[in-house]
């Protein structure tokens, strides 16, 4: 009998065991062929991270269903039942949580696939992102909450946290007052399409991409590779450069003081020419023209355009650089001169 005793929940434990790994193992196979049937689209694939979390609520699930019949710690059963219980609560959360990311991150990727504007899909990526923070969010405290009202003493203290939870509403949005701000503004910036990931900004004089959204802060990586955070609030209440608002091409300007004697009509051939071997050049526009004169020099500028912010960088120092290297070695009398005279040595 003893023996029987030891051996029922053994034997019930190794059962559960099996019965998971196979039908995790059964899952992740049919996931895979579905996977490799179907190349169209990537949700097989990403459903394939729900293996784990499912495993674990199989577990649970025929735990729940047979420890008290297997005789699992027969002394500490109400414990054993409450301890499964928090567990289903936990692995639930998960596998829902890990089921809605590959749901969306599967629509997501179709959706760039199929659409060139890169506008749309950073604005379509950014405001997934942010969903998926609020899913993951509430997925996470109604999980915790159900899994505290579990426990006898919390299920008493409900109703005296009810009756005090306007005031405690009150008090906690004074506290939070900066927190809820950014928060909404998170969701503004989602759905209002102010800035989305990719964009390129200029914020406090400092020229960067939007690395990251999240519902309280942004990420701003600038050109040196420095990353400065700040509250998405910022983005709602104070103006701010967004050079890939209306799309991601954009114009650039190199500007040249130089002689009135300068060859203008050489140098806007020369130009043309340069262009046509500068790959960030999108081939829109390549202009140059006098904008303005002094009594020594002539400004002299140059119009190009490019796909994004960063190529066009590399295109104004491209035109730059080779336009005064040809100025230099062609044309060297148009760059300004000095006029100086000697100084009358008489006293």
């Amino acid at each position: 009998m003893e023996m029987e005793n030891v051996l029922r929940p053994v034997v019930a434990l190794a059962a559960v065991l099996v019965l998971t790994l196979l039908a995790g193992w059964l899952l992740d196979l049919l996931l895979r062929k579905a996977d490799a049937r179907h190349t169209e689209t990537p949700l097989w694939g990403l459903l394939r991270r729900c293996v784990p979390p499912f495993r674990l609520v199989l577990a649970t699930g025929l735990l729940q269903a047979s420890y008290r019949r297997a005789g699992v710690f027969p002394a500490h059963r109400a414990a054993v039942g409450h301890v499964l219980a928090l567990l289903m609560i936990a692995s639930t959360a998960w596998l829902l949580v890990r089921i809605a990311t590959a749901v969306v991150d599967s629509v997501y990727s179709r959706y760039a696939a199929s659409h060139p504007n890169e506008a749309r899909v950073r604005r379509v990526r950014t405001q997934v992102t942010l969903i998926q923070r609020v899913v993951v969010a509430v997925a996470v405290v109604v999980s915790v909450a159900a899994m505290l009202l579990t426990f006898p003493a919390m299920r008493v203290a409900g109703a005296s946290m009810l009756a005090s939870a306007g005031v405690l509403g009150i008090v906690a949005g004074i506290a939070a007052q900066s927190t809820l701000g950014n928060l909404f503004a998170g969701l503004q910036i989602a759905f209002g399409d102010t800035v989305r990931i990719g964009d390129t900004v200029v914020v406090d004089k400092e020229w960067g991409t939007v690395e990251e959204i999240t519902l309280t802060f942004l990420v701003v990586r600038t050109w040196d590779e420095r990353r400065i955070t700040m509250p998405v609030s910022y983005f709602t209440s104070k103006p701010y450069e967004n050079w890939s608002r209306g799309g991601a091409e954009i114009t650039g300007t190199v500007f040249f003081h130089l002689d009135h004697a300068a060859p203008v009509a050489l140098m806007r051939d020369k130009l043309a020419e340069l262009l046509k071997d500068i790959p960030e050049w999108d081939g829109r526009t390549g202009s140059l023209a006098v904008t303005d004169t002094t009594p020594n020099t002539i400004v002299v500028r140059a119009v190009v355009t490019a796909r994004n912010a960063d190529e066009v960088w590399t295109l104004r120092c491209a035109v730059r650089e080779q336009l005064v290297t040809w100025l230099s070695a062609q044309h060297p009398y148009a760059f300004p001169r000095v006029t100086t005279s000697e100084t009358d040595p008489r006293p």
